[in-house]
């Protein structure tokens, strides 16, 4: 049984920065594509970034482009989200998930419905 186990988060000020980790067992986290989403509160899910199964190429909401990063240790079954010069509207809970499947096109990692399993979820909130 894959699980998806998150870190990270919290309380931070504008202007800061914070890392998610998310730990993945019971699976082949090496064939895994990670992605990473976020839901603020009465808006839909949606996509921040994603991260091929051998971390060659990565890709980012317009709205995180050039503050977040996403990353990956294979060796360690951990993905990331560093997460810099945060701003109140990126306040949410975040998720990290996976996705068995290989796509060719970029944009298919978007899709929350793509992804096979999902973390518990972790709170950021971003005070003014």
């Amino acid at each position: 049984q894959v699980q998806l186990v998150q870190s990270g988060g919290g309380l931070v000020q504008a202007g800061g920065s914070l890392r998610l980790s998310c730990v993945v067992s019971g699976g082949n986290f090496r064939s895994y594509a990670m992605g990473w989403f976020r839901q603020a509160p009465g808006k839909e899910r949606e996509f921040v970034a994603s991260i091929i199964y051998n971390g060659l190429n990565s890709d980012y909401a317009d709205s995180v482009k050039g503050r977040f990063t996403v990353s990956r240790d294979n060796a360690k079954n951990t993905a990331y989200l560093q997460m810099n010069s945060l701003k109140p509207q990126d306040t949410a809970v975040y998720y990290c998930a996976a996705d068995k499947k290989f796509h060719t096109t970029e944009s298919t990692y978007y899709n929350l419905n793509e992804y096979d399993f999902w973390g518990q979820g972790t709170q950021v909130t971003v005070s003014s």
